[in-house]
């Protein structure tokens, strides 16, 4: 169990909400329930979630271990690009969820690796993502990077918190972007409404830059080729539509009107670039746009 000791530096707020806030990882469905599971105390006593908190309150919070699932290893076609006794590069097809999670245990890319890998993946993120260093979204396809022990592991989260991993994506945005190229650099957090999504939040957001620049235009569209500095949920996807070309067939970011069924958003992981965690060799991988991907610039081209 994680224990979380906060001072409240505000008053007359309601302490869900300000916990949320705080913690921006969390839902306030989930902090509510924490609250009333007694689980967050105020000055060591309960309160109900409606409380209003007083400036220099001492909030206590504990939230439990998430609960370990049993998941299955499953027999899954992956596209391995590389493989050696440390590593796997994989290219993800679009539609592939990367690791269970709440009503979705099966058909995953990690019941594809644990039937393939066996006991050889790292298990510093526990039993639902081993081997995972970083993720890329269910319909987003493309270069991943998978950690069989956890020197590997530890090696690559370093090199993602120096932002020493390159990795470029293409996607195809709606509208015309009249610029050459750009950076984005707005923080990302939860949406202060919608605790599914996120968006560009300058309360409570983490630094967040992407890049773009621009490979094709259409009469409607671009295509673009992006490049992450950081790694943040949906930050291409989350970017793209804060400066108004949001990723063509975004269910969650994009536009409702659609000239094109995409089935989810074009988006494609095509380069990955770092160096090796144990030889220190420097290591690029790149992946032709997939056939999806290669339909809609069909028709955007038509």
């Amino acid at each position: 169990m994680e224990e979380i000791k906060l001072i409240a530096d505000t008053k007359d707020l309601r302490i869900d909400s300000w916990i949320s806030e705080k913690l921006p990882e969390h839902s306030r469905t989930y902090i509510k329930k924490l609250i009333d599971n007694e689980a967050v105390l105020v000055n060591g006593k309960k309160v109900k979630s409606n409380y209003k908190l007083k400036l220099n309150d001492e909030v206590l919070i504990h939230v439990p271990d998430p609960v370990k699932l049993d998941v299955e290893a499953e027999k899954i076609d992956m596209d391995i690009v590389y493989e050696d006794k440390d590593i796997l590069v994989i290219n993800k097809p679009k539609g592939m969820v990367v690791h269970p999670a709440a009503g979705n245990y099966s058909g995953t890319l990690v019941n594809g690796l644990m039937d393939y890998c066996g006991d050889e993946l790292s298990d510093i993120n526990g039993v639902i993502r081993p081997g995972i260093v970083h993720r890329i979204d269910k319909d987003t396809s493309g270069l991943l990077v998978v950690a069989k022990n956890n020197m590997a592991h530890e090696k690559f989260t370093d090199m993602l918190k120096a932002h020493e991993i390159k990795r470029v994506y293409y996607a195809v945005v709606d509208g015309v972007i009249r610029e050459e190229s750009g950076k984005i650099d707005a923080p990302i957090g939860r949406h202060p409404v919608d605790r599914k999504k996120m968006a560009v939040n300058t309360r409570n957001g983490r630094r967040a830059v992407t890049y773009f620049k621009v490979m094709e235009r259409f009469k409607d569209a671009t295509l673009v080729e992006v490049r992450l500095e950081t790694g943040r949920t949906h930050q291409i996807r989350v970017h793209m539509s804060y400066i108004g070309y949001p990723v063509m067939g975004d269910e969650v970011y994009g536009r409702r009107s659609r000239k094109i069924d995409t089935k989810g958003q074009v988006l494609h992981a095509k380069i990955l670039e770092f160096v090796h965690p144990v030889s220190g060799e420097n290591m690029r991988f790149e992946v032709d746009l997939p056939d999806y991907f290669k339909e809609v610039l069909k028709i955007c081209r038509e």
